[in-house]
């Protein structure tokens, strides 16, 4: 994480944090130096890891945070149960290292003795559950698989605090919008921008993609607020989609990780400059000179006949 943050700093393009990454948000503000910084949170039902997260966030000189809205609970992940998917030993999630020895992402199905790296001393982390009709709250270090997922969240109460603990030092995003209704619930509650997102779709198969659901989500807010999409940004052309249905900014996440295992930092910047190289080749193509020129009108889409149509 360090070696892709001290790339982005000398691409000059923004760092998104995951609040589950191997290194602390710190360490990460560090090495990415002078460009902005976003850390990409989850709202636990025991608020105070969130609080503790929000602080440091704050002091470390974040400009936002991306308060990622998922599902009440975690889809069934077959993927990554059946790849039995743990962090080497020599990794761990930084955040909340000093909960207990926590591997942080304990998928469902690591429970196979001979395949699971042992847990001397470590804290037994459980999920919280419905019990006689009342909530009981996550237990233990916090774990993506037992904490990440928070069925009690809602729009008044938490986007309230979460306002009052970051602004007006720190912006409140919110991310995993994909609908009009969100994004006019955005705009309700005085939010500074919106990510379009789906979370990979890997939480229900047949979810609305990330480019299907921009253009709804862009005209009911008229340029009210910002948007961002993520998801499946793998090449420029993708990235011109995303400007061309209305986004503002797309995040690349995948791409960047190629480039980091071809060649470290290299590979990384290597990736940002293709990037910005092949996104001048693609609007010449199509025809636009300057990224305002880029609209919908660039683009074209099979209709259910089987014929390509204007957008």
């Amino acid at each position: 994480m360090l070696t892709l943050a001290r790339a982005c700093k000398n691409a000059g393009v923004a760092t998104g944090l995951s609040s589950f990454a191997t290194k602390s948000l710190e360490e990460v503000a560090e090495a990415s130096k002078s460009v902005p910084n976003v850390l990409q949170l989850y709202l636990f039902e025991e608020r105070e890891h969130s609080q503790n997260l929000l602080r440091r966030a704050k002091q470390a000189g974040y400009k936002a945070v991306f308060l990622t809205v998922p599902p009440p609970f975690l889809g069934r992940r077959n993927l990554e149960i059946r790849n039995q998917f743990k962090l080497p030993p020599h990794l761990k999630i930084a955040n909340f290292a000093g909960e207990g020895l926590q591997d942080g992402i304990d998928k469902p199905g690591n429970n196979d003795e001979k395949t699971s790296r042992p847990k001397l001393g470590r804290q037994k982390s459980e999920a919280g559950y419905l019990e006689g009709g009342k909530r009981v709250l996550p237990k233990g270090p916090v774990t993506f698989r037992t904490h990440a997922a928070n069925p009690a969240l809602s729009w008044e109460r938490e986007i309230e605090w979460l306002k009052k603990e970051c602004e007006p030092d720190v912006q409140v995003w919110v991310k995993g919008i994909a609908s009009a209704e969100d994004a006019e619930l955005a705009v309700k509650y005085v939010i500074s921008g919106i990510v379009v997102s789906n979370h990979g779709d890997r939480q229900l198969n047949g979810a609305l993609a990330t480019l299907d659901a921009l253009p709804e989500v862009v005209e009911v807010l008229k340029g009210r607020i910002p948007v961002h999409a993520d998801g499946g940004i793998r090449h420029v052309t993708d990235v011109f989609k995303a400007l061309a249905l209305g986004a503002d900014f797309a995040w690349v996440g995948r791409p960047a990780l190629w480039g980091l295992a071809y060649n470290g930092s290299d590979g990384v910047e290597l990736m940002t400059r293709l990037l910005a190289d092949e996104i001048k080749v693609c609007m010449a193509l199509a025809g636009t000179v300057k990224v305002s020129d880029t609209t919908k009108d660039s683009l074209v889409k099979v209709d259910k006949s089987g014929f390509v149509a204007r957008l």
